[in-house]
């Protein structure tokens, strides 16, 4: 048998695979010809004005695109400047869809003004899934530069992807296929002719949560060259201001470099998190890694079972980025790099009979007798506040049929949706969106009440938390016992006492709402602890995974899955990947070979029985 290793490259578009022989270029060709015309991808605008730059769903539609996030007051205009080479009449279309279609007037409105003109047409009312909408046709008078702008007319989650101008009056135009459109939108916008860029790293760790930054502080304390990149502006995942969820679990051993990206105890969704944000980017930006914020992992490639490098786009200007190291720590929470490589993972519970998982008391609720997909939720974090005068909020006939007849001014950890017939990763937009309906709808029956005039939207978090999605192999599967019975394990690298705490949506019992959880608490009695060899893949062997993708079932998941705890795990993988430098090991060899190494490191007493 030859002992020549498989080179492969992967370019990763809509979670869909395109392998070819390592390609250095930035397109490998459009299967179908398509018009060409005048480009204007959103996320390069020069001006977002109050629209939000949305990056969490470019995997699924095939772009980052801008959301128009008012709270139900329209937002500022954005606005960019193009340069256009020839005067004439140009036909304009732009990517956007009706994000809850029904009977009512579509909520995300928005419309399009080119130079001195605006258009009639009023966008994202056509379609429920991404598509190219017709805005008729415009005269342009002289070459040169003219202005775009978007303007929202609701403030109401309008969203659009790109724009395009065209002189032909039905040009052909790639949506469905997000390969298609990637590689198209490369090409028009001049990106194809690049070449990639490339850097060599010790370690190259995907996703900035508080896990990611844990990581890479860790192998950076040790002297590693460190690419931290992540998808979002900033730092801390569900930690971060964006979604401001408060830091759960312990700090164990890890103390002293978890205090530094962690957060007080505040109500979840208070503007507090914005104080803990200036602290853990002071604390990212000091410490010698090198980050990438604003850079959304898309392609990787292979030789045989190790990743070779991975690439990564600017959200804003599409530019590819290949990242080279001997080791790789995944670290998005879905499992985007272990997933894409072909690693074995699963989703969904387990049947209670698989690892002994079951809890008479509370029987399918728990874990089920038949195996199924159901996962925790996402959850989307809001508040109102009082003030000195009356405040109108405009009817959402829209949101009734999620919210139905709950009121409220603001919302907790239990806003959380979860659906069998959803998936958290492929249907993530589709989740978020249904979040929105509940809270602009509990809040506009609140507002119904005299009592409540002066209330005022405050925060309405446009970036979900998620709680479960993928779970990668290791060489260890974590079960619900391992932290029940509080197992010892020699290869020991985190500890945690907190409850196992699993959620269900409320709707299981016949409550109205299906936007609302419960959760279920089964007390462990002390520390218990996650060993090592559920930190790697059992099939990737340089690739280690932090966070809530580790390996475990869906119970085992259920109680270190909170940040603090999978920070423990980032810092982990962190000096384990400076032990892999330092003897020229895998992951596995290091659990083998150096384990009591990595615990010293570490800073963890292992217990013997």
């Amino acid at each position: 048998m030859s002992n020549c290793k498989r080179r492969t490259f992967l370019r990763i578009i809509g979670g869909v695979g395109l392998t070819s022989a390592l390609a250095p270029d930035y397109a490998l060709g459009l299967g179908q010809q398509y018009s060409d015309g005048i480009l204007v991808e959103a996320s390069s605008f020069a001006s977002f004005g109050g629209w939000k730059l949305d990056t969490q769903h470019f995997q699924q539609m095939g772009g980052c695109y801008l959301l128009a996030h008012g709270l139900g007051e329209p937002v500022k205009d954005a606005t960019t400047t193009v340069n256009v080479h020839e005067s004439g009449r140009y036909y304009v279309w732009v990517r956007t869809r009706d994000w809850c279609p029904g009977e009512w007037t579509s909520p995300g409105r928005f419309r399009l003004r080119i130079g001195n003109e605006t258009l009639d047409t009023e966008f994202g009312v056509e379609n429920e899934d991404w598509n190219w909408q017709a805005g008729g046709a415009i005269e342009i008078q002289s070459a040169g530069s003219i202005e775009i702008a978007l303007k929202d007319l609701t403030g109401f989650a309008g969203r659009c992807d790109a724009i395009f101008l065209s002189k032909e009056p039905q040009p052909s135009l790639p949506s469905d296929n997000l390969i298609d459109l990637a590689q198209w939108k490369d090409e028009l916008s001049g990106r194809s002719n690049k070449k990639v860029e490339e850097s060599d790293f010790d370690v190259v760790i995907v996703g900035g949560g508080m896990s990611g930054c844990g990581a890479a502080l860790a192998a950076r304390q040790q002297g590693l060259r460190v690419a931290l990149i992540q998808d979002r502006p900033l730092f801390g995942g569900n930690a971060s201001e964006e979604v401001r969820v408060h830091t759960l679990g312990i700090h164990g051993p890890s103390t002293k470099i978890l205090r530094q990206i962690d957060t007080e105890h505040y109500p979840n969704g208070s503007s507090l998190a914005i104080k803990d944000q200036a602290k853990r980017e002071r604390t990212m930006a000091e410490s010698g890694v090198d980050l990438f914020a604003g850079h959304i992992a898309c392609g990787l490639a292979k030789d045989d079972s190790r990743i070779d490098s991975v690439e990564a786009r600017d959200v804003q200007s599409g530019i590819i980025h290949r990242f080279r190291a001997p080791v790789f720590i995944d670290a998005t929470g879905d499992g985007w790099l272990g997933y894409w490589a072909g690693a074995s993972f699963r989703e969904g519970r387990e049947s209670c009979d698989e690892f002994n998982e079951a809890w008479e008391k509370h029987g399918d609720l728990w874990s089920p007798k038949v195996a199924d997909r159901r996962v925790m939720g996402a959850s989307v974090l809001w508040n109102a506040e009082r003030v000195q005068r009356r405040v109108a909020f405009p009817d959402v006939p829209w949101a009734a049929p999620v919210a139905k007849r709950h009121e409220a001014t603001a919302g907790e950890w239990y806003w959380e949706y979860s659906d069998n017939d959803l998936d958290q990763v492929a249907d993530a937009e589709q989740i978020r969106d249904h979040m929105f309906r509940a809270i602009y709808g509990a809040f506009a029956n609140a507002k119904k009440h005299p009592k409540n005039a002066t209330w005022k939207l405050k925060f309405v978090a446009h970036v979900a938390g998620k709680r479960e999605s993928r779970r990668l192999i290791g060489d260890y599967l974590y079960t619900m016992k391992d932290a029940s019975e509080r197992r010892q394990f020699p290869d020991a690298v985190v500890v945690e006492r907190r409850d196992i705490d699993t959620h269900y949506q409320r709707k299981l019992k016949g409550a109205d709402e299906d936007f609302l959880s419960t959760a279920l608490f089964y007390k462990t009695g002390g520390d218990y602890f996650v060993p090592f060899r559920s930190l790697y893949s059992k099939d990737i062997e340089n690739l280690m995974m932090a966070g809530r993708c580790f390996s475990c079932s869906h119970i085992g998941l259920a109680g270190p899955r909170v940040m603090n705890t999978c920070a423990q795990m980032g810092v982990a993988t962190g000096f384990a990947a400076a032990l892999c430098k330092q003897h020229g090991a895998t992951p596995r060899e290091v659990g083998q070979r150096h384990i009591a190494e990595l615990q010293r490191l570490i800073g963890i007493e292992v217990q013997t029985v």
